[in-house]
């Protein structure tokens, strides 16, 4: 494997804006090596060689004539199927959209072109993004770069394991419950939900618009945050987008030494750790608390009692939003249109077929339970309640962050899974999430970093930070103290690096 994968996104933008390398270069590589592992791992449902290395030869002819760059200009990203991309497939992992070409670009898609970002593709996805583990893509599983036997969690299975397995060294995801910080544990990535609109949703494929959030997927947390300035910042054509400026994320990062941390208040949350949760993942993060009072941190214990019905609240409020954003996915304007085989052909039987045949069992699974809870004589009992929970949630996370800065947890309850463990049972897969859906019903940022590996099975294992919302910056920097406390970046154990010398 060329060793140029192995950098972190910044070292590769120090190099380019030295002159060491060249933006083709470095994509070209990029490419080589998502051609080389993609039919094994499965990471990406669209390669855009000619589109990628268009704009790197672009960005170095720019840096040639002395023209001032972005920080990340040449450095090559992927994105999540559900972000829209001018004439190119998005597909959200459906066979519903299969061959749609979208007639404009999300404002991310456009965010990461004005940085000179060359975009290599489009990567795998749980089908509209609903799932955990990958599992549920129309187009086949992604495989974890560390086992390809085993789920690189979902819905953003494809983003984490194409910078796990070193095809690229930044992508972008989406987070409604979790779909970038699960995948960012079990793949040894740094995984972020920024702040409920700090980044726009415009062009995101919407699953529940009052969740959804699109975050980056990095080996590093300065990557991360680095990346989060390119794509974050207020867009007129998003009305939750927040009017405000972007943090210099990225500067936060860099460590003192000492204890950068004196005067910080962790809370651990005595609601999302215990039972169900393996002994390996509690044992790696229990050290990793251990690091950060090592760093200064003062650890308080904090109780949120509402966050047990987080998990509850959430799988009606997003089945219920998302069956009427699927709503749209009718046969008549978007992708895929069937005929019924027999009968009238009507707009109601068109709809019937195409969605018969477009959707998978997990999204009609949702789209029914979503309308059911919507229904005349249940709104009340079951989405009223849910967002009465919501609030709860809300108010547990405002009385938590008087008593501390910032809330720390496992990002999940276990390590990897092996294909096909909990596919067939809905409530076990909904279990991977219950860690990180509290953020998404609050709206506050959440950051998932790899933390150890369990010993167990020598599977990653993700320590989630929480903090207030609009205190990303906050979040990052203790982040960043926390990776540099524990030390060299656990992705780069990853025997992904290894797979050549293995063949």
């Amino acid at each position: 494997m060329n060793e140029l994968l192995k950098k972190s996104a910044l070292e590769l933008a120090d190099m380019l804006a030295a002159g060491q390398i060249t933006s083709v270069e470095l994509t070209q590589a990029c490419l080589d090596r998502i051609h080389a592992v993609n039919p094994r791992v499965n990471a990406f449902l669209l390669i855009d060689d000619d589109g990628a290395l268009a704009t790197a030869r672009d960005i170095d002819e720019r840096r040639a004539r002395g023209e001032k760059l972005g920080r990340l200009a040449g450095v090559p990203i992927a994105l999540k199927d559900n972000m829209v991309t001018r004439g190119k497939d998005t597909t959200c992992g459906s066979k519903i959209l299969e061959g749609w070409k979208p007639p404009y670009d999300a404002t991310v898609t456009l965010k990461v072109a004005e940085a000179g970002m060359p975009v290599v593709g489009k990567t795998n996805m749980d089908e509209f993004a609903m799932g955990s583990s990958t599992e549920h893509s129309a187009y086949g599983p992604t495989g974890n770069p560390w086992d390809l036997d085993r789920i690189p969690g979902g819905s953003g299975g494809g983003s984490a394991a194409a910078v796990g397995a070193f095809m690229v060294p930044l992508a972008l995801g989406s987070d409604t419950g979790g779909s970038i910080r699960q995948p960012g544990a079990v793949t040894g990535t740094v995984g972020v939900k920024p702040t409920y609109g700090a980044v726009s949703r415009y062009g995101l494929v919407a699953m529940a618009s009052s969740l959804d959030q699109i975050g980056p997927v990095a080996r590093t947390v300065a990557d991360a945050a680095a990346l989060q300035e390119v794509v974050g910042g207020h867009d007129p054509f998003d009305s939750t987008s927040l009017d405000e400026p972007v943090a210099e994320l990225e500067k936060l990062t860099a460590q003192a030494a000492g204890k950068p941390l004196a005067g910080t208040r962790v809370g651990v949350v005595t609601e999302l750790q215990g039972e169900g949760y393996q002994k390996g993942v509690l044992d790696s993060f229990n050290a990793s608390v251990e690091v950060l009072k090592g760093l200064g941190a003062e650890i308080v214990e904090v109780s949120c009692p509402s966050f047990d019905y987080a998990l509850a609240a959430y799988y009606l409020i997003m089945p219920a939003e998302a069956s009427s954003n699927l709503a749209r996915f009718d046969g008549m304007r978007y992708g895929i249109r069937v005929e019924p085989e027999s009968g009238h052909v009507t707009a109601e039987t068109v709809m019937a077929a195409t969605r018969e045949a477009g959707f998978g069992d997990e999204v009609k699974r949702r789209i029914i339970l979503g309308t059911h809870v919507l229904s005349a004589g249940y709104y009340d009992a079951y989405y009223g309640s849910a967002q009465k929970v919501r609030t709860l949630v809300q108010r547990d996370f405002t009385a938590a962050f008087e008593k501390c800065d910032v809330l720390v947890s496992p990002t999940a309850p276990t390590t990897a899974f092996k294909f096909g463990d909990k596919i067939d049972d809905p409530m076990a897969m909904y279990l991977n999430d219950i860690a990180t859906i509290p953020a998404n019903l609050a709206g506050v940022p959440g950051l998932s970093l790899p933390c150890g590996l369990a010993a167990e099975d020598g599977l990653p294992v993700g320590f989630q930070i929480l903090a207030p919302a609009r205190e990303d910056a906050r979040m990052y920097q203790i982040a960043g103290a926390l990776e540099a406390g524990i030390g060299e970046p656990i992705a780069l154990s990853c025997p992904a690096s290894e797979w050549e010398e293995q063949a």
